[in-house]
């Protein structure tokens, strides 16, 4: 979640820097700085830039000074991209702040522009870090944010949750953890997020499953990348490729000939999953069955901490279950 690195928190102090590269943050970081100029006057002018719109010059015509002394906004968004004569407009208005105007500079953070960050800084600037969550754990601490935000209590296990289901885009979460709110009353629950939005996670891992048992192995490695990106948990890609190959060894045993209601009963699947086992299991062979379950074992093992680099281990299964299954076209 956004935090502030300065004691200053006043979203109308004459200058806020907004670092990092969470979108969301960015954009919640400008409109708290714009909501607290509305609420101060509603007739405030709000200028939102991109570098391009900013030219030369440009700076010092939006906050000379006014007949109607109206209080205004100008947002500059990636503030790194600046050409070198527009930085130097900016830093020489940072020497000399106009009154009831507030600039608001997003910035990315790096190494690029880092002269204009350093004097922003250096002029006091109210400062909101806004990094890109890339760990599970950040992205944890976001949902529970955000429903402490919303007044609401969620357990620990309903938050992990939301975050396998749905990953790792956090305009996506935070608008599950409001639709949660809207929706529930009381304490949010694993069952509530279960009943909501599981099932996001587990189709994202079957299709990982599917495409590798159908010998499609570039598929079902870019299927794999996609869905680790978006946070699903390693453990669920490994049950869904273990329930796959299991599923084509339960089927390849049955008696043939055997009718397709007769074997969901039998081998407690649903109908349709047997028409989708019976087009995968095309070219696989029982020895295919136990080189694909050892190398899901294997994986499974260096998911739950046997190993040093479970995304690794995955692609080690993926490739091993797409060749056993002898690809068929």
């Amino acid at each position: 979640m956004a935090t502030r690195k300065n004691s200053t928190d006043d979203p109308l102090a004459p200058l806020t820097l907004a670092v990092g590269q969470e979108d969301l943050l960015l954009d919640r970081a400008v409109r708290e700085v714009v909501a607290a100029a509305r609420a101060a006057d509603p007739d405030t002018d709000v200028r939102d830039l991109t570098p391009d719109q900013l030219q030369p010059g440009t700076l010092a015509e939006l906050t000379s000074p006014s007949l109607f002394a109206e209080r205004k906004v100008v947002v500059v968004r990636n503030a790194q991209d600046l050409s070198a004569d527009t930085i130097k407009d900016v830093k020489a208005y940072l020497d000399a702040p106009a009154e009831e105007i507030t600039l608001v500079l997003l910035h990315a953070g790096g190494a690029k522009g880092k002269g204009l960050l350093d004097a922003a800084r250096k002029a006091g600037a109210r400062e909101v870090a806004c990094p890109k969550m890339t760990k599970a754990g950040d992205r944890l601490a976001f949902v529970r944010g955000e429903f402490r935000t919303l007044g609401r209590s969620a357990t620990p296990e309903a938050c992990q949750n939301l975050v396998d289901a749905i990953g790792s885009d956090l305009r996506e979460l935070a608008s599950a953890a409001a639709q949660l709110c809207a929706d529930v009353e009381g304490t949010i629950d694993a069952a509530v997020v279960g009943r909501y939005y599981t099932g996001r996670a587990e189709a994202s891992s079957f299709e990982v499953a599917d495409r590798a048992v159908e010998g499609r192995a570039a598929e079902a490695l870019e299927a794999l990348r996609w869905s680790l990106g978006t946070g699903v948990a390693p453990v669920l890609i490994t049950s869904a490729l273990a329930q796959a190959v299991r599923a084509i060894g339960k089927l390849a045993s049955a008696p043939r000939g055997a009718r397709p209601g007769d074997l969901a009963r039998d081998l407690g699947m649903p109908p349709w999953k047997i028409d989708r086992v019976r087009q995968q299991m095309r070219g696989w062979s029982a020895d295919g069955v136990a080189q694909a379950l050892r190398a899901v074992a294997e994986a499974d093992a260096g998911v739950k901490g046997g190993g040093d680099d479970p995304e690794y281990a995955l692609e080690k299964a993926v490739v091993a279950v797409s060749r056993a299954a002898r690809p068929h076209r």
